[in-house]
């Protein structure tokens, strides 16, 4: 039997439905190419230095939050069409609390994403290992991109502030995804560039607080090379994107209908 699918952040349709195993080789790599984007210019590029002027040549917070919307739209496009381009479990749990995906899939799925989000960090671990010397072990003790509060934080927020933003802003983002993805009254053809730019937005916003999960995928990924600190706040970018995404998918198909006209 084909993996069931939500409505997709994508535009085409493939003309037969993908097998469960290519549904989740491609929320492997969507969750891949998602973290391996945003991790790599956050640690390669944001902060790289200046010029012989002053000037900066990192890219900074518009950077990365920018880096981490096309990656979300590139993927949408490439992989959507065949697992329905979650490439989150956070996403995932809230299209299951919408009524949009199976909760009979949503472990496989979340399997997919955490392994696919891993593995890009591993590979820049890889790249980083044949940087200048001593810049893996700085990276690793800054944090590793890892979200946080305290001294993880870019802006130096504390606890509260970081379960505020993954609460929020974890709802908001999934309300968008089922808004611009609803069957009826969704936009497929532009949802996957929505999603994008939602996802830009609210790294705009909330990087300077905790680095910005909404992703508990992306937050494994990097505590897993960031050390100890890192993994001891793990917790709070695990459970409050979690928790504000099944708020937002309960909320969504209570006042809007779910997956109904």
């Amino acid at each position: 039997m084909s993996e069931p699918r939500p409505e997709q952040p994508t535009t085409g349709a493939a003309d037969t439905l993908p097998s469960p195993t290519a549904a989740l080789v491609a929320e492997a790599l969507g969750t891949f190419l998602l973290v391996l984007g945003v991790i790599s210019t956050a640690l390669f590029a944001a902060d790289f230095g200046a010029s012989d002027n002053g000037t900066s040549l990192g890219v900074g917070f518009l950077g990365v939050s920018l880096a981490v919307g096309l990656a979300v739209v590139a993927g949408a496009y490439a992989f959507g069409p065949i697992s329905g381009g979650h490439f989150n479990p956070a996403v995932t749990l809230g299209l299951a609390a919408a009524g949009r995906f199976p909760w009979s899939s949503v472990l496989r799925y979340v399997i997919a994403q955490v392994i696919g989000g891993a593995v890009a960090t591993t590979l820049v671990v890889l790249v980083g290992v044949f940087g200048p010397d001593g810049w893996l072990t700085s990276a690793q003790q800054a944090g590793f991109a890892s979200n946080g509060w305290g001294r993880l934080s870019p802006g130096g927020f504390d606890i509260g502030g970081a379960i505020v933003v993954e609460l929020v802003f974890t709802a908001v983002f999934v309300i968008v995804i089922l808004g611009v993805t609803h069957p009826t009254r969704g936009n497929p053809t532009i949802a996957g560039l929505v999603i994008g730019l939602a996802l830009t937005l609210i790294h705009l916003a909330t990087i300077p607080v905790d680095n910005t999960s909404v992703n508990p995928a992306r937050s494994i990924a990097t505590a897993i090379y960031g050390g100890g600190e890192a993994l001891a706040q793990l917790w709070v970018f695990l459970v409050f994107p979690a928790l504000g995404a099944l708020a937002a998918g309960y909320a969504y198909r209570a006042l809007f209908g779910g997956a109904k006209a």
